[in-house]
């Protein structure tokens, strides 16, 4: 709702934080002058290292499995053996990987519940008893404001059209 005020024969607009209406927030707004930062997958010369890469193992693999295959049986389970090694180990670090990947969960979770949740809660309050005194200063304060405006500028409408002079 606008009123209207008129001084001197100009009319001006009364309007609740018109200032804030016309005016952006820097913190809303992009930055247009912020550089473009290229993301790791997206350079070509990135994938074509990894697909070499991929490509060399894929071609040391299929070459150990042919030295392998043309060996004594001796040698065949020697290497058998450290593979069966390696890979006991490397199941023994990915289950401490998934342990601690689940300890970390627990955390992220108990943070959220008795951390973040109460903030939330506390912002949420702030926001209601913001949203009361709002209200409250709107139907005590700005209203009154206006429409004594408003009584102002009809009583200077009356003294121009009867021709008072102050």
């Amino acid at each position: 709702m606008l009123d209207f005020l008129i001084l001197d024969d100009e009319i001006i607009s009364i309007c609740y934080n018109l200032y804030m209406e016309n005016e952006s927030t820097s913190l809303l707004e992009t930055q247009q002058d912020a550089p473009k930062v290229e993301t790791p997958s997206s350079s070509p010369s990135r994938v074509w290292i990894f697909i070499l890469f991929a490509a060399i193992i894929i071609g040391l693999i299929g070459t150990a499995v042919f030295f392998l295959s043309r060996s004594d049986l001796e040698t065949t389970s020697r290497i058998r053996d450290i593979f069966i090694i390696f890979m006991a180990f490397e199941f023994i670090v990915i289950g401490v990987a998934l342990i601690v990947l689940v300890v970390q969960v627990s955390t992220l979770i108990n943070l959220l519940q008795n951390e973040v949740k109460p903030i939330l809660k506390s912002t949420k309050e702030t926001v209601d008893t913001l949203k009361g005194t709002t209200a409250f200063l709107s139907s005590n304060l700005v209203e009154p404001v206006i429409k004594l405006n408003g009584y102002l500028a009809g009583m200077k409408q009356l003294f121009d059209l009867f021709k008072f002079k102050k």
